[in-house]
C-alpha cells in the first residue's frame, strides 16, 4: 500500500508539473516569444523537442514490437542473432547523424545570425550609430541603461522602441550577473572584464498583450538577493519612444519640488543620498561614481527598487529598511535614520521626479 501510495503521489507531482509548464504571463515566459531573438530561439527548442520525442516514440515502439513479436516461446528456442549485420549497423550510424545534422544546421545559421552586431560599428556623419545601442551595467543588485547616442542614462526600467533591433553592450561593476528578459531572448552574461554584445527585438503587437511591460532578471547567481535583481523593460512605438528621450534630454538640472512637503524632501535627498543617486539624466559622471541608480525619472517607474509596487508606502519602506527587502544590497545603513516626517516628504519628493506629463 505504502509503494502505491509513493507512485500515486509521484503521479500527481508529474501532472501538476505538466499543467504549470503551460503556465506563463506574456511578460514572463520563454514559451511565449515576443520578438524575433525569442522566436527563432523558441522554434528551435521545438524542433530539438519534437527530435527527442521522436526519437522516444521510435525506440518505444520497437521495443514494444520486439518484446512480443520476439518473447521466448520455449528455453530450447534461439532468437536470429544479428550481430554483425552491416545493415543495421549502418542503420543506427547514419539516423543519428541525420538528426544532428537536422538540428545542427538551423542551430548555427541563427548562432551566426545572432551574433551580428555589426551595425554597432557604423558610424554617421556625427560619429555615433544610427543603431539604437543600450549600454548595460549591472551591479549588486540593480541595473543602469546607458544610451549614448543619446547622452541620457536611467535605471531599473529600460525604455526601448518595438519593431526595431536593439543592441546592447553587457558589463557588471562588481561580480558576474546575467542579462536575460525571458519572453524577449536567451540570457547573457555580464563580465567585469570583459563586454558581452548582443541585439534584441521587442514585437509591437506582443508588447501590446503584456500591456507594454517586459520583466528582466539576472540569471547568474552573484549574492543573496540575486533572486530579486530584477528590472523592467518599457515599450513604445518609436514616435513615443522619441519623445520620451527628448523629454529625458530636456532635464539639464534636478527638478524643483512643488510643495513644502516635497521641498523638505529635496532637501534631505541633497544632505543624504545626492552622492550616490543622480536625478538629471546626463552621462558625465564615470562610470565609477555611479554608485547607485539613477532617479531622474522615478516617479514614472512601475516598480520600487524593482520587486516593489510603485507607491509612495513602498518608496517610505525601502527607505527605512532596504535590508529586509533586499538583503546584501550596497544602500543598507549608508544614510541617517528617518524619522516618519521625513520619510514622508522625501517619498513625495522622489515620487514627484517625472519626466512624462
Amino acid at each position: 500500500m505504502k509503494m502505491l501510495a509513493k507512485w500515486r503521489l509521484l503521479s500527481l507531482f508529474a501532472l501538476i508539473a505538466l499543467v504549470l509548464s503551460g503556465c506563463g504571463e506574456p511578460y514572463l515566459s520563454a514559451l511565449r516569444p515576443a520578438g524575433e531573438v525569442a522566436q527563432s530561439q523558441y522554434e528551435l527548442m521545438l524542433l530539438s523537442t519534437a527530435i527527442m520525442v521522436g526519437v522516444i516514440a521510435v525506440v518505444t515502439i520497437i521495443f514494444i514490437y520486439v518484446v512480443i513479436k520476439f518473447r521466448r516461446k520455449n528455453d530450447n528456442e534461439i532468437p536470429k542473432q544479428v550481430e554483425g549485420s552491416h545493415k543495421l549497423e549502418i542503420l543506427w550510424t547514419v539516423i543519428p547523424i541525420l538528426l544532428l545534422l537536422i538540428l545542427a544546421v538551423p542551430t548555427v545559421a541563427q548562432t551566426f545570425k545572432l551574433a551580428d552586431v555589426s551595425p554597432m560599428d557604423k558610424k554617421n556623419a556625427d560619429g555615433k550609430t544610427d543603431a539604437l545601442v543600450v549600454n548595460v551595467r549591472a551591479s549588486l543588485y540593480w541595473w543602469e541603461f546607458e544610451y549614448p547616442n543619446e547622452g541620457i542614462i536611467t535605471s531599473q526600467e529600460m525604455v526601448v522602441p518595438t519593431d526595431e533591433k536593439v543592441y546592447f553592450n553587457l558589463k557588471a561593476s562588481d561580480v558576474k550577473h546575467s542579462f536575460w528578459i525571458p519572453a524577449i531572448g536567451g540570457k547573457m552574461d555580464t563580465n567585469t572584464e570583459n563586454v558581452n554584445k548582443f541585439w534584441l527585438e521587442f514585437d509591437s503587437k506582443a508588447a501590446d498583450e503584456a500591456g507594454g511591460l517586459f520583466y528582466g532578471k539576472c540569471a547568474e547567481l552573484c549574492g543573496p538577493s540575486h533572486a530579486l535583481m530584477d528590472f523592467k523593460v518599457k515599450t513604445l512605438p518609436r514616435d513615443e519612444f522619441d519623445q520620451w528621450v527628448a523629454s529625458m534630454k530636456a532635464v539639464k538640472e534636478p527638478a524643483k519640488a512643488e510643495t513644502a512637503s516635497a521641498q523638505q524632501g529635496q532637501e534631505i535627498f541633497n544632505n543624504s543620498c545626492i552622492g550616490c543617486h543622480a536625478v538629471t539624466p546626463a552621462n558625465t559622471a564615470p562610470e565609477a561614481a555611479r554608485v547607485g541608480p539613477n532617479l531622474t525619472n522615478f516617479g514614472d517607474r512601475s516598480r520600487v527598487a524593482g520587486i516593489l509596487d510603485h507607491s509612495a508606502e513602498n518608496v517610505k519602506k525601502w527607505i527605512e529598511d532596504p535590508e529586509a527587502y533586499k538583503p546584501g544590497n550596497k544602500m543598507t545603513e549608508k544614510y541617517p535614520q528617518l524619522s516618519s516626517e521625513e520619510l514622508d516628504a522625501v517619498a513625495e519628493y522622489l515620487m514627484g521626479l517625472k519626466v512624462q506629463k
